[in-house]
């Protein structure tokens, strides 16, 4: 095939993806948490947490509000969502390069067309896993609100990602990367 036959060769920007599912991270998380539009400030974050108990009332009063218990992905529906999101996004005209689906989060390394909204694209991908679980018997929500769409600066950038992605397999995460072979 010629270089320019690859389903990735068109103008667009890469994009690291993150979704987390109903529950994964709460107002109040003791591995930090960030307050919508920055209205609170909140020291710490996953890396430097802020101290322990510190924001226990906020997550106690998160989890009271929540409309269901937090959703944790089963191993056996994991990769029935990875092929969901990579089949509604392939449809879309997007590249999906790797994607790996863990517990609570989805991480998704893809290129999309020039001007195109990542987050926009997602969630049309989320809705159509969302469908493919209640084939599965799955009841209430799935997604947490908005994920995080990371606009990949470099070719270093972009490898670094596409490794960090490929190594949540040893997390027992369904991970699964494009080949040419697939063609």
């Amino acid at each position: 095939m010629s270089p320019s036959k690859q389903p990735y060769d068109f103008p667009g920007a890469w994009y690291h993806i993150i979704g987390t599912a109903y529950g994964a991270w709460l107002y109040g998380d003791p591995r930090g948490f960030r307050t919508r539009h920055h209205r609170e400030h909140v020291e710490g974050d996953y890396k430097n947490p802020p101290p322990t108990g510190l924001h226990d009332w906020k997550k106690q009063r998160s989890k009271r509000l929540m409309k269901q218990e937090e959703v944790r992905f089963p191993s056996n529906l994991r990769s029935v969502i990875g092929t969901a999101l990579r089949e509604r996004l392939e449809l879309e005209g997007i590249f999906v390069l790797c994607l790996a689906v863990a517990e609570q989060h989805v991480h998704l390394l893809v290129k999309l067309p020039l001007e195109a909204d990542p987050r926009w694209f997602m969630g049309l991908a989320k809705k159509h896993a969302s469908f493919e679980l209640k084939e599965h018997r799955w009841e209430g929500k799935v997604w947490g609100k908005r994920g995080k769409e990371l606009r990949i600066r470099n070719r270093s950038h972009q490898q670094n990602v596409y490794l960090y992605i490929l190594r949540h397999e040893s997390q027992g995460a369904y991970v699964w990367k494009w080949s040419a072979a697939q063609l």
